[in-house]
């Protein structure tokens, strides 16, 4: 937690105290009226006022059925399958800051009176939704360990062993939305920066190809069939020249829709000479979004995956909505690759990084340069410690911002019941603190898994975590 943060979390907890400290003030101070309920407020079985059977008579017709609210999600895995809200810090101590949380919680229910645990269930299912983290789940973190392990000793598998060849094609989204302006560059402009720099760390025994998709055309619907037709294969597979690579990528510019499939499809044939029995094949997919050309991609990537250039698809999504992120998941869980959602150049270029030390791995086996295993081992506790670290961080500011906003609330009467107040602040504590309690759990299980046999590990890790995932 930054200093900002953390002075805004200081004075925040002052102010519970002291409005605390009035509450119960308020509560000596009042009178009792009469010791027992009058006839218009009599107490039912459940301990809840009737009232005046005349005034409250509601019809059949007229009343409305209370709905359940949902449950809380139970896993990992349906913790990462939400939708992230609004995750940018916001103090309630300033008035741009009240005005923004007024803002974004302005269609939340009424519950200024008193109501039931139910409603107030709802309402915070409500409330968690506006400020809900983009967690990552233990499937992201497994898969990518899984191929930073790629070349290991002790895989069985044929497709994650080192093969005589290296070829790696990177197939680049070129729709139009790849012009949005990010930190004052384009997407496109970020991607291609990070390409270049990718692609000249790789071994120059490594082959490099580079394909891109939607851009032709535009966005109009009159250029719709033109733009999903295109894909091209702009550097052909083989050893990187550099103007000729910037050359190829200077072409490319965000143009129309987004034709997935057909790219995923015509990289299958951009590899048709590379099979796999003696070249490690990898395939990285960079979008920023769903695939607007009424296709299948995960079907054409599984395609891919299943024929015999056996590659390895890893997709990285940039800066994409929630629609985009679970189709590009589908898209590496039906090829058990990993995917990565990444908001800036910088997180882009460390993710193609990954790729490049193991383009390294490959050049030093070549060479019959074995690998450290305790390099190996140190290279993942640093990564499981890196995801630990940002999975809790997450949690403990949607913790305080969830908290904060609900003390505003109670200040500014929109929420006027004690007890209300109360039980939402006691759910929210309850809830983060399961939160955090399965990522050190996960934590834990990950550290074993560094001191086990690769396969004997990832095993494990798949059976306890993986099971029973949602699609």
């Amino acid at each position: 937690m930054n200093r900002k943060r953390y002075v805004a979390f200081i004075l925040m907890l002052m102010l519970l105290l002291v409005l605390a400290a009035c509450s119960d003030n308020k509560k000596e101070n009042e009178k009792v009226v009469a010791d027992e309920p009058t006839t218009s407020d009599k107490i039912d079985d459940n301990g809840e006022s009737e009232g005046n059977a005349e005034d409250d008579k509601v019809s059949e017709e007229d009343a409305v059925e209370e709905v359940a609210a949902a449950p809380l999600p139970q896993s990992l895995a349906e913790l990462e399958a939400l939708p992230a809200g609004y995750t940018e810090f916001i103090s309630i101590l300033d008035e741009e800051g009240q005005k923004k949380i007024d803002e974004l919680t302005e269609h939340l229910p009424d519950i200024s009176g008193e109501r039931s645990q139910n409603e107030l269930d709802h309402y915070y299912n409500e409330l968690l939704a506006v400020f809900q983290q983009d967690y990552k789940g233990p499937d992201e973190l497994i898969a990518k360990l899984k191929f930073q392990s790629i070349g290991s000793p002790d895989i069985e598998n044929p497709r994650m062993q080192f093969k005589e060849n290296m070829n790696v094609l990177v197939i680049l989204d070129g729709s139009g939305s790849m012009g949005k302006n990010i930190g004052g560059q384009t997407q496109m402009e970020a991607a291609k920066k990070a390409i270049v720099q990718f692609v000249e760390n790789l071994p120059k025994e490594a082959n490099v190809g580079l394909r891109v998709y939607g851009h032709k055309g535009t966005g109009s619907s009159a250029d719709k069939a033109m733009s999903c037709s295109s894909s091209d294969l702009l550097y052909q597979l083989q050893p990187y020249e550099k103007s000729a690579f910037k050359q190829s990528l200077d072409q490319v510019k965000p143009a129309g829709w987004t034709p997935t499939e057909l790219a995923i499809t015509e990289a299958q044939k951009d590899l048709a000479n590379f099979n796999g029995e003696n070249n490690t094949n990898i395939v990285y997919l960079v979008s920023d979004g769903i695939s607007t050309c009424d296709d299948d991609p995960v079907a054409a990537a599984k395609a891919l995956y299943d024929s015999e250039i056996t590659p390895i698809i890893n997709v990285i999504g940039f800066n994409v909505d929630h629609d985009g992120q679970r189709q590009l998941k589908e898209v590496a869980n039906a090829v058990e690759g990993t995917y990565q959602d990444v908001q800036d150049a910088a997180s882009l270029q460390k993710e193609l990084d990954q790729a490049n030390e193991i383009a390294n791995q490959w050049a030093a086996w070549k060479k019959k340069e074995t690998t450290s295993l305790e390099h190996q081992k140190l290279k993942k506790g640093l990564e499981i410690s890196g995801y630990d670290v940002d999975e809790y961080r997450k949690s403990l500011d949607e913790r305080s911002q969830v908290g904060f906003t609900l003390q505003y609330f109670y200040q500014t009467k929109k929420i006027m019941s004690r007890e209300s107040h109360d039980y939402l602040r006691s759910k929210n504590s309850e809830y983060h603190d399961w939160i955090e309690s399965q990522y050190d759990a996960l934590k834990a299980d990950l550290k074993q898994m560094n001191e086990m046999e690769y396969s004997k590990a990832i095993q494990a890790l798949e059976e306890k975590y993986l099971q029973n995932s949602p699609d």
